[in-house]
């Protein structure tokens, strides 16, 4: 229902008020649920009308919505038992335990027992928490007492309690001016007019005396009274406002509880069978305090007076075409429009950062200081006003001797690394950054923008998900949180950890620091959409609520500290920013305009104490802070992702916005646009135009400075971090084409593509929302692109049939859609509370499909792909899957590989594990079905090849894999396996090595190995026809070859594809996947989130040229069962 129409329902209830219509006004109450009128509720419940009390309270909650609810109806319930005893009606009360009271059982089945007991004694007030029970009347005030404070605490009846504060008979006044209105209109008015009717339009009657139909005299409002003659509302009106409480602070509950003074809510607590308690100090303050009747304005109450339009039009009202903008008195305009002018909304400046911005904060004094975070590890530092990148470093660990084993270990096995939060302490002379792999890093920055390496934090195990400063005890702290579900407070001169808060039960997703007077305190928030509060001790959180959402919510103060808003976007993609009542953990007011499903996590900001603005829908939305209508939106000029990244300065006159294409635009108002014309009109000196022309690229060791400088000569070296903080050389991969004495070999030449120019390519529509895509796949129709990132959503691409694309085929020549169902939801997979850095990825496709069964780490899913709705969930971890692949000929039985060595082979239609088969030592890392030969291959981390039969899923053979002598794969490398067409052969995907077996003696009968010093392998697959192999590198190469013999016909150097501002050591393919009916399509899905698919030039055709043939072999398998590859392979990468 609209703000206007719930407005209406508000007037119409005060006519009703008026007119004495007693028991329709309590209806209209109780049905519409806009206002609880308590006045009516306390003489219901004196009066002992259970029956219209529950009915009355039914409108507005139900018992088992909250657990205020539920202590609300187990004391009317109980009371009512209570007085049926007191009668020695013993048969009421039995009907009263059955029908009322045992739905509380299942909650508290001793309480419940002891509740039937009572119909055992003669007098219930033997027992002795009912010793003190009173008459009915003492007990019914007393329980009245504790019914209001616990309808004043339940959030549901938030915003309910106050009837808005009208003049009297505002209904008939806007009646009375809409008819002056109309009498305005009339062509010939008369000077008394004689209203008769309000079903149609008045109108005075011609000069003849020929007057307007009407119906039926209506005496609905009786003679139309002079103003100010509606007779005002009587003293005992049940919408008389009553005075309003002044509200608790937030350090009411923050502080010592033995220091807490005022009433406690017991409902907050259990329920108990004792009669109702009065008020009595906090225990332990987790429970919301009493203070909940403070008028706060509805939030739309105020809207309509902002509006530009003419007041009252809206959707739901039909008013004649030729309306004038009539303004009538009373209707203040005094917040007028200039609001928005006050807004950043003009583009000034488009920064490109060079790898997408994930987070970005202005310097608290020198207010065109942006300091920069993006998807890839690096860090920017920019002057706004004079355009200048002052520092770029990319990531490094400082010393990556001081860092846990497992961080070792996982950046050796995959470097990626994403900056997750960037921001200045208070003063600006320092700035932390949290990255996506267990690290803190603090800079210090001085004026001459000199940063230098201050202190380096292994922080949590897992991503760090935010950080903040903080000022207890007057001593400088960083706060950080992270998936190990905790909250960590370090010293920021020395990096000594001072305090460590556990208590979420998910991974800890935002901190927000604060301090009321002198008591200071954290909010967090954690994906499971808990909000907990700490005082820097440790005697645990201080309170527990649900953000809306409950997902990824942050949360920040109005500039002045006094207001508490937060915003959040569930799995589903439903946005939410909301005010927050502290004092009582509840929701003040929500504002609205959001997407119906946002297509990313949205992010927030405050900025002048008035304002809130969020990006969503590919644009930046506005909303003053008092009302929850959308103020503004706008799109920056276009070029936004769907949930870009914003952060206003300190005084509100810019606002960094992140966009496509890795940039960052600058938004400013008036007073920004003065201060960024201010650097423009400056000159600088030489030497700082020659420092801010030139970055301070900290590179990520001296390997890869050395790769950079000798890149121009045309060599590509990459460096990878080891084990020792150092990097090791990645090998040159320019093709050393050895000399044979075939003549052929020496025509042929690899092809090298290294310009965009050189093969069609195409980056998909981004989506910041994801990571990095774990798996990647094309629909069997070849019309879509199918992902899942490693965050657990899925992104499906789908392309259209055009004038471009008469097919409506995946390709590299016209972009697709990322497409959503109508109903907006995302395919997100469960997460489970282990370490999400460990979590693998894996999904199957239907043959038809219609359906993807899918994990990331949790339970598996099934989803439609029609819908994206969830059909069914099922294998809750441990162990968890870690890949999956459909029964060839039937899509009801499916294989999973298990991360704890076994694969199960499960039946979804009956429910039911079929088999369990046994046989590896690690994570199953690929499974493969041949329809041919009625197998099922197996691989896994232990670098082990399985054959197991399809019939009865018994073990045929195993082998283990020869891994090259100077080669040493990481602990859990990853094997992969592939049937070729011909349903016998096998490729075989190792980090070390690309090898295709033939699977009735599991015998090798080709292999390639790249060289020593080369990057490892990520992933590889067959074309559809099976005559190529397309494999990916962690130094973001792709090499093409032939399947026939595995010798390599193209390379695809990462400039070909990757921007040149963007590092190909962090920025890497981790799978690759082929079209399904065009031979020569593929598509990379990368470490920063990116999907591009390949094509070669229409004027080329394919991949290359196959190099010569060895001993006439042309057949599409191996003619000959050697193993290892020729020297002229071996050299060639």
């Amino acid at each position: 229902m609209s703000s206007l129409s719930r407005e209406l329902v508000f007037l119409i209830l005060q006519f009703l008020d008026e007119e004495k219509f007693k028991e329709t006004v309590h209806k209209l109450e109780q049905e519409s649920g806009f206002f609880f009128n308590m006045k009516y509720f306390e003489d219901e419940v004196h009066n002992g009308n259970w029956d219209e009390v529950e009915k009355y309270l039914s409108g507005f909650t139900k018992v088992d919505d909250n657990r205020y609810s539920m202590k609300i109806f187990f004391e009317i319930r109980k009371q009512k038992y209570l007085e049926a005893l007191d009668k020695h009606d013993r048969s009421k009360a039995v009907e009263i335990l059955v029908k009322d009271l045992k739905v509380f059982a299942t909650f508290n089945e001793e309480l419940f027992k002891e509740i039937t007991q009572l119909l055992t004694l003669e007098n219930f007030r033997e027992n002795e928490q009912l010793s003190k029970y009173g008459d009915t009347k003492s007990a019914r005030a007393i329980m009245l007492v504790e019914l209001k404070k616990l309808i004043e605490a339940n959030p549901l009846f938030r915003d309910k309690l106050q009837f808005p504060h009208l003049k009297n008979s505002r209904l008939r006044t806007l009646i009375n001016q809409s008819l002056n209105w109309q009498h305005q209109l009339c062509k010939n008015p008369r000077p008394n007019p004689d209203i008769k009717t309000l079903f149609v339009d008045h109108s005075c009657g011609q000069p003849n005396g020929a007057r307007a139909p009407s119906p039926a005299n209506n005496p609905l409002l009786g003679a139309l009274p002079k103003a100010g003659g509606f007779p005002p509302l009587g003293a005992h009106g049940p919408f008389q406002p009553t005075p309003a409480p002044v509200p608790t602070p937030l350090a009411g509950w923050m502080s010592n509880p033995s220091t807490v003074t005022h009433p406690a809510v017991s409902g907050g607590g259990a329920i108990g069978l004792g009669a109702p308690s009065m008020p009595a100090a906090l225990k332990h303050p987790r429970t919301p305090p009493t203070n909940s009747s403070v008028d706060y304005p509805p939030g739309e109450a105020d809207h309509v007076s902002k509006r530009t339009r003419p007041m009252g039009i809206s959707d739901e009202v039909n008013l004649p075409v030729n309306v004038l903008p009539v303004t009538f008195p009373g209707h203040s305009h005094s917040q007028a429009f200039n609001a928005p002018e006050d807004l950043p909304k003009t583009v000034t400046r488009t920064l490109n950062q060079g790898s997408s911005p994930m987070s970005m904060d202005f310097h608290p004094v020198q207010q065109t200081l942006l300091l920069v975070g993006t998807n890839v590890g690096d860090i920017g530092l920019w002057n706004v006003g004079s355009k200048d990148r002052l520092v770029l470093r990319n990531f490094k660990v400082w010393d990556l001797s001081a860092c846990t084993m497992p961080l070792q270990a996982a950046l050796v096995k995959d470097p990626g690394v994403s900056v997750n939060r960037v921001i200045w302490s208070p003063d600006g002379s320092l700035f932390g950054v949290a990255y996506s792999r267990h690290l803190v890093q603090i800079c210090s920055y001085n004026e001459g923008d000199e940063v230098r390496q201050h202190l380096e934090i292994d922080a949590h195990v897992g991503g760090v998900n935010d950080l903040a400063f903080s000022h207890p005890n007057k001593q400088l702290c960083v706060i950080t949180c992270g998936d190990d579900k905790t909250i960590k407070v370090w010293d920021a001169a020395t990096g000594a950890k001072q305090y460590i808060f556990e208590g979420h039960e998910a991974p800890v997703y935002s901190v927000c620091p604060h301090h009321k007077e002198n008591i200071q305190f954290i909010f967090s928030t954690a994906l499971d959409g808990k909000i907990k509060a700490w005082l820097y001790d440790n005697l645990g959180s201080r309170v527990d609520y649900d953000a809306p959402g409950r997902w990824c919510t942050t949360m920040a103060y109005s500039a002045d500290g006094t207001r508490l808003f937060s915003c959040g976007t569930s799995k589903d993609g439903e946005s939410y920013i909301v005010e927050w009542n502290e004092s009582e953990g509840a929701v003040r007011r929500t504002y609205q305009g959001f997407r119906k499903r946002s297509l990313g996590v949205v992010q927030f900001d405050t900025t002048k104490n008035r304002f809130l603005a969020a990006g969503d829908d590919f644009s930046i939305k506005f909303w003053d802070m008092d009302n929850v209508q959308l103020l503004t939106s706008i799109d920056a000029d276009g070029g936004l992702p769907a949930s870009p990244r914003i952060r206003f300065n300190k005084d509100g006159s810019l606002l960094a916005v992140s966009a496509n294409e890795n940039g960052i635009k600058i938004l400013a108002n008036s007073d920004g646009m003065r201060l960024l014309r201010t650097f423009e009109n400056l000159s600088y000196d030489a030497s700082r135009t020659s420092e801010a022309s030139k970055p301070a690229i900290n590179t990520i060791s001296a390997a890869a400075a050395a790769a950079a400088a000798t890149s121009a000569g045309g060599a590509s070296v990459v460096a990878i971090p080891g084990m020792n903080g150092d990097a090791r050389s990645l090998a040159d991969v320019k093709p050393r084409i050895v000399e044979e004495s075939n003549d052929k070999s020496k025509i042929w030449k690899l092809t090298e593509i290294s310009e965009p120019s050189q093969c069609r390519t195409l980056r998909l529509p981004e989506n910041l929302r994801a990571t990095k895509i774990s798996r990647l796949i094309f629909t069997n129709s070849g019309n879509a692109i199918l992902a899942l990132a490693s965050n657990a959503i899925h992104l499906l691409w789908k392309w259209q049939r055009s004038d471009r694309n008469s097919t409506g085929k995946a390709t590299a020549s016209v972009p697709p859609q990322l497409w959503q169902p109508p109903s907006g939801i995302l395919m997100t997979n469960e997460v489970s509370d282990s370490n999400t850095e460990e979590a693998v990825c894996c999904f199957a496709l239907s043959k038809n499909d219609s359906y993807v069964m899918s994990a990331s780490g949790g339970k598996i899913s099934l989803f439609n792909m029609m819908t994206f709705k969830t059909m069914a969930t099922f294998m809750p971890p441990p162990p968890a899957a870690t890949f999956l692949a459909f029964h060839p000929q039937d899509n009801n039985i499916i294989a999973i590989g298990m991360d704890d060595s076994s694969i199960q082979i499960y039946n979804v239609r009956v429910d039911e594990v079929k088999s369990k088969l046994k046989g590896h030592s690690k994570k199953v890392t690929g499974l493969a079905f041949s329809h041919v030969l009625n197998v099922l291959v197996s691989s896994g981390a232990d670098a082990q090849l399985c054959v197991w039969s399809s019939d009865g899923w018994e073990k045929q053979k195993n082998r283990f894999l020869q891994i090259p002598a100077g080669r040493t794969p990481t602990a859990l490398s990853d094997t992969r396996v592939q049937f070729h067409q011909d349903q016998i052969h096998f490729l075989v995907v190792h980090e070390t090595q690309l090898a295709i077996f033939e699977t009735t003696k599991l015998e090798c009968v080709k292999q390639w190995v790249p060289r020593e010093s080369s990057a490892p392998i990520s992933h590889a697959t067959f074309s559809c026809d099976s005559q190529l192999v397309y494999a990916c590198f962690l130094d973001a190469t792709v090499c093409v070859f032939s399947a026939s013999n595995l010798r390599l016909r193209c390379r695809v150097n990462p400039s070909a594809y990757l921007p040149a501002s963007v590092s190909s050591s962090s920025v890497h393919p981790l799978v690759i996947a082929a079209h399904p009916q065009e031979p020569n399509q593929f598509a990379l899905g990368l470490s920063d989130g990116g999907v591009h698919v390949f094509e070669p030039l229409e004027s080329e055709g394919k991949w290359g040229i196959p190099p010569p043939v060895e001993n006439g072999s042309t057949s599409s398998v191996p003619a000959t069962p050697s193993v290892g590859a020729s020297g002229s392979d071996q050299a060639q990468r």
